[in-house]
């Protein structure tokens, strides 16, 4: 699924977004998670995990993303969610079945957390795994982690914003 729209958390920025599902493994089964990356930023705005991809994953990342971030009337995927992408003024759309260029910085997110994160160990409780990701895009993705395309600085720092200091540090991928 590959979900692109326009948000302003700015009135003068129209910005543009991308979504995509993945999921992860742990040994009680696997976790879903549906994400929503702000273009401009880089920042996770919206994001939702499950241990299923029913419709309710990715509305509920879109219904965070929309309480983070005002949307504007562009583009966006999937019958609920397109449903609930139309009842806020978003029109959908698509690129070609296998077309991997077309959500390149989503998938870019989602190998960043497994290289980062997921990979560095095993999981054997779901609520574990969940509770890490939350902490690492939360946290570290979007507070801390500096990012080539913002001139190496974090989501927070690029769009202005104070944040507390973490007490938690994760390995960052070499350039």
């Amino acid at each position: 699924m590959t979900c692109w729209f326009a948000i302003s958390p700015r009135p003068s920025r129209t910005r543009k977004g991308v979504a995509d599902i993945t999921y992860l493994k742990s040994w009680q089964g696997w976790v879903y998670l549906a994400a929503v990356q702000d273009l401009y930023s880089r920042r996770i705005v919206g994001w939702s995990m499950a241990d299923h991809m029913r419709a309710e994953l990715v509305t509920d990342a879109l219904k965070m993303a929309i309480k983070r971030r005002p949307l504007e009337p562009k583009q966006y995927v999937s019958l609920a969610f397109g449903q609930k992408a139309r009842d806020n003024g978003i029109a959908r759309s698509r690129g070609k079945v296998g077309t991997a260029c077309d959500n390149s910085v989503a998938e870019t997110f989602f190998a960043t957390l497994k290289k980062e994160l997921i990979y560095q160990r095993r999981w054997p409780e779901r609520q574990e795994l969940k509770t890490e990701v939350f902490d690492y895009i939360e946290t570290f993705y979007n507070r801390k982690r500096r990012h080539s395309r913002l001139g190496w600085i974090s989501p927070a720092e690029f769009e202005g914003e104070e944040f507390l200091p973490l007490k938690k540090t994760y390995a960052i991928a070499s350039p």
